[in-house]
């Protein structure tokens, strides 16, 4: 039996969806691990792990009355997950280009292929409906030498989309 749960709430985004979402969660004793929330589009998602119930039905249950007050559609997933397991990115990925069909499948497929693990991304679409301009941000660890990663996305370059990999500089103290 797992400790942890992956809790996924899908729903139009308004206030006090988290503080509603949170405030159920602590009423049934169960606690959060990490989490991760964004609004995309007008639509609010939030994945959370959630440790402390029996089942994944206990998650289900405890959300219930908030998630139909607010609308939200939810899901419960149990994980082989924990504390203390964060990866600290050390690569940066910056992509912009036209806007078409099949930038995030070539230029993450090429950085999968040169060994780079995705940690975080957010995209978006600038510019204007006429000429639209999609913005990529990620970032990940690879323990691929930088000049491996820039060659692997390179040939994107003659399609017009422009990738900048750069290191990102971690201090610890």
């Amino acid at each position: 039996m797992t400790d942890w749960y992956m809790l996924t709430l899908v729903g139009e985004d308004r206030a006090g969806i988290v503080a509603g979402v949170a405030q159920a969660l602590y009423d049934r004793n169960l606690s959060l691990g990490e989490t991760a929330m964004m609004r995309l589009g007008g639509t609010f998602a939030i994945m959370m792990m959630v440790s402390g119930a029996a089942s994944p039905g206990a998650v289900s249950e405890a959300i219930r009355p908030v998630a139909e007050r607010l609308g939200l559609r939810s899901h419960v997933d149990p994980i082989a997950g924990g504390l203390h397991r964060h990866v600290v990115p050390n690569v940066r990925v910056r992509v912009s280009g036209a806007d078409r069909a099949g930038i995030v499948a070539q230029v993450t497929g090429a950085l999968a292929t040169a060994g780079f693990n995705i940690l975080d991304l957010a995209s978006d679409v600038a510019g204007t409906e006429r000429q639209p301009v999609y913005i990529m941000h990620i970032e990940g660890y690879s323990d691929a030498p930088l000049e491996q990663l820039q060659a692997a996305v390179a040939m994107l370059a003659s399609q017009g989309v422009d990738v900048q990999v750069s290191p990102i500089d971690t201090l610890y103290g």
